[in-house]
């Protein structure tokens, strides 16, 4: 799957008139909008992978447990961070910020009516993370390829001793070499420069 160059945003919104707003907002940013009415609309295996979901969980036809369900259900959502939109002004505390579900990244809780800044602030800080994450993967990759490159080899070791064995093996050799010739020279020069015996006169 590839990513977009630019930073995709999923659109999980079922109004029309404020999906509109929240779409333009976004792409006055430079974000590319992508626009669902449900998670589990969204393609399993989509060309472009969102890299964070807005999600409206008061819609008309589904309730914040059942959409948050299909998020963490889903292949490819499940593993995003996502802020979720909401009338409720007190929520459970089992959905706070920050909570992680699964694999995947925090989820954030805005309070609707909500700042269209405070969602662009909430947006860009979690593209942020999400950035930092993606640096951080990629470092861990690259140490991992480097420790890999330099991992120690047997293999000059055993070359280096076959060299020092082929050169003890050539010293020995030589070494015998050289005693032979000594034992030859030695050998001639007391055979040539040895005492000379003279021959006993004949008796008279």
């Amino acid at each position: 799957m590839q990513r977009a160059t630019r930073h995709s945003i999923l659109l999980v919104e079922a109004n029309p008139s404020l999906r509109r707003m929240i779409t333009l907002g976004l792409q006055h940013r430079g974000l590319h909008s992508i626009e669902s009415n449900t998670p589990a609309s969204f393609p399993v295996s989509p060309s472009i992978v969102p890299d964070l979901i807005v999600l409206d969980v008061d819609g008309e036809t589904a309730n914040k447990q059942v959409l948050l369900s299909q998020v963490e259900a889903h292949p490819v959502l499940s593993t995003l961070p996502v802020i979720v939109l909401t009338w409720e002004n007190t929520l459970p505390s089992t959905m706070h910020e920050g909570e992680m579900f699964g694999s995947a990244s925090a989820r954030l809780f805005l309070s609707k009516p909500f700042d269209a800044r405070t969602l662009h602030a909430a947006i860009e800080r979690l593209l942020l993370a999400v950035e930092e994450s993606r640096a951080a993967r990629k470092q861990e990759k690259y140490l991992a390829a480097s420790h890999t490159a330099i991992a120690p080899s047997i293999w000059p070791l055993v070359t280096a001793i076959g060299v020092l064995l082929a050169m003890i093996g050539l010293m020995l050799q030589l070494t015998v070499t050289v005693i032979g010739l000594l034992v030859v020279i030695t050998a001639l020069l007391c055979w040539t420069l040895g005492p000379t015996h003279k021959p006993e006169p004949l008796p008279v």
